[in-house]
């Protein structure tokens, strides 16, 4: 929701519109991953702090600097702060900005995936990992091999591979990326290299994970988002296009691949018959919230579907001050998604 619009919310009356309200208020918490473990809910957002930093369209008031981790015994029951479960401090490559991350299981080790900027002030990709799903973790001492970008998210699929999504527009330096090596040649702007409006959007990025999961299986490749004609999205389709915030979730069978769209404030999705795609646009999940981003996760718990999403509610509209939030998701019988009002009108 843009900037401009929050000056003006009542938000004594937002939070009693709100279809859901956030599972924690001790902390700060966004861009939530959740996952099954042994029955168990867990959920890996970032932690939300007040760093101080002016705020700009290349996310450097989002200063996060530690991970949490949420659990939750059921879908109703009380979330739980673990405590910090990894620190910058204690990840040798990564100098700041510890974004949205995610997080796995395999063989009884846990392994979180992160974003953070490096020394060079490029964003990479770390690997920690833990014999509880609550940390502590220990992080690698190097991002991975050929990682870039933002917004990592691991998807186990049902012959046992393992997939990582990624990347991000913007702060999320994708854009940087088009020639296939970092383009430092001009400063910082969040619209440098962008696509013109009638050109393919920027595309998200997926690799097959390695077996013991530290590392990519091959080099990372573009996953196509298409419109109902079989053409990629175009950049200026901003209501459509893949903006940062990565998810896969499988369906009956189907692989949905869905993102936030940014600057217009939209959860979208996609639809493909593998994990590479190609993914055809099928509609929105989640409406713009109050806040300037929007980030997800997708769950099923106990036979159903949720989202697990954020506001800036609690915080009376600051956006990178923001609280995780959980909506039931209800499928249509053709496979298509029931979009979600964050407010009941």
């Amino acid at each position: 929701m843009p900037e401009e619009n929050i000056k003006h919310i009542d938000f004594e009356d937002l939070n009693k519109k709100a279809i859901s309200q956030p599972i924690v208020s001790n902390i700060y918490t966004a861009d939530p991953s959740a996952h099954v473990f042994n029955g168990k809910i867990y959920i890996y957002p970032s932690h939300d702090i007040d760093a101080g930093e002016a705020f700009d369209d290349l996310g450097s008031h989002f200063a996060m600097e530690d991970y949490h981790v949420i659990s939750m015994d059921s879908i109703n029951s009380k979330a739980v702060d673990n405590g910090v479960a990894l620190h910058v401090d204690n990840v040798a490559w990564a100098e700041k900005q510890m974004w949205a991350p995610d997080a796995h299981e395999k063989d009884g080790t846990y392994y979180l995936f992160f974003p953070a900027k490096a020394y060079d002030g490029i964003f990479r990709i770390g690997v920690a990992t833990s014999s509880s799903p609550t940390g502590p973790f220990k992080a690698q001492p190097k991002a991975i091999k050929e990682s870039f970008s933002i917004d990592p998210a691991v998807f186990k699929d049902d012959d046992g591979s393992y997939y990582m999504y990624f990347g991000g527009l913007w702060g999320g330096q994708l854009q940087r990326w088009r020639s296939g090596s970092f383009n430092a040649n001009e400063p910082d702007s969040p619209t440098a290299f962008i696509p013109k409006d009638n050109e393919p959007a920027l595309l998200p990025i997926v690799a097959k994970m390695s077996n013991d999961l530290l590392e990519f299986d091959e080099t990372p490749k573009q996953l196509e988002i298409l419109d109902e004609k079989g053409s990629l999205l175009l950049a200026g389709d901003i209501e459509r296009r893949f903006f940062e915030a990565s998810w896969m979730h499988k369906y009956n069978g189907k692989y949905y691949f869905s993102y936030s769209t940014g600057d217009s404030h939209f959860i979208c999705y996609a639809i493909g018959d593998s994990p590479y795609g190609p993914f055809t646009y099928k509609g929105k999940i989640l409406e713009p919230v109050v806040g300037w981003t929007s980030h997800h996760s997708i769950c099923e718990v106990e036979g159903k579907w949720y989202l697990f999403y954020h506001d800036s509610s609690l915080s009376k509209g600051v956006t990178h001050l923001r609280s995780v939030k959980i909506a039931e998701i209800t499928y249509k019988e053709d496979g298509t998604i029931v979009p979600i009002k964050p407010y009941i009108e």
